[in-house]
């Protein structure tokens, strides 16, 4: 008989571009998780807590627990040791602090996205383009970024997990 492994848990902040990344990711494969909501601001930061210490000695967001693993910057050796099929996406996406993700981005953002002038390192800039307008940065110089951004915030991956959905938004940011 086979037993369902509990879902896998990422510990995130609202408004964390890292942990955004990771809830986009998490939308693409079609994989439910359970939040857990770490405030970066609140108690001077809830990442510094010994009970969040117990999940990520390196106290970021975001982590993410799967099997009994959590996934952090420095776990991708331990995730490899690991031959499950259903982490495999973990290890594309983990490396280098999460960073390898845009990689998952630019590879299924590119069917969305028309034009040959855009390449695909230009596919990953949905949270940094949302940072930039929230720091009221003027994005006229930029039209290529406007327009894929405005096309990959219509998919529904980029929607869910987009900050202002997120159950640790404050209600005045919720959209």
């Amino acid at each position: 008989m086979m037993f369902a492994a509990p879902k896998p848990i990422l510990y995130s902040y609202f408004r964390s571009s890292c942990s955004w990344r990771v809830r986009i990711a998490l939308a693409l494969k079609g994989i439910s998780y359970d939040l857990v909501p770490v405030n970066l601001l609140k108690d001077g930061g809830q990442q510094f807590s010994a009970e969040f210490k117990a999940v990520n000695p390196m106290q970021q967001v975001p982590a993410l627990k799967i099997d009994g693993i959590t996934l952090s910057q420095s776990n991708l050796n331990v995730l490899k040791q690991i031959g499950e099929k259903k982490t495999e996406w973990a290890q594309n996406c983990i490396a280098s602090g999460f960073q390898a993700l845009e990689q998952i981005l630019q590879d299924t953002a590119g069917h969305y996205c028309v034009g040959d002038e855009v390449s695909m390192a230009d596919l990953c800039l949905v949270p940094q383009v949302s940072n930039a307008e929230r720091f009221k940065v003027n994005m006229g110089p930029y039209p290529t970024i406007t327009r894929i951004n405005k096309a990959l915030l219509e998919l529904e991956a980029f929607k869910v997990s987009h900050p202002s959905r997120q159950p640790d938004t404050p209600a005045e940011l919720r959209a």
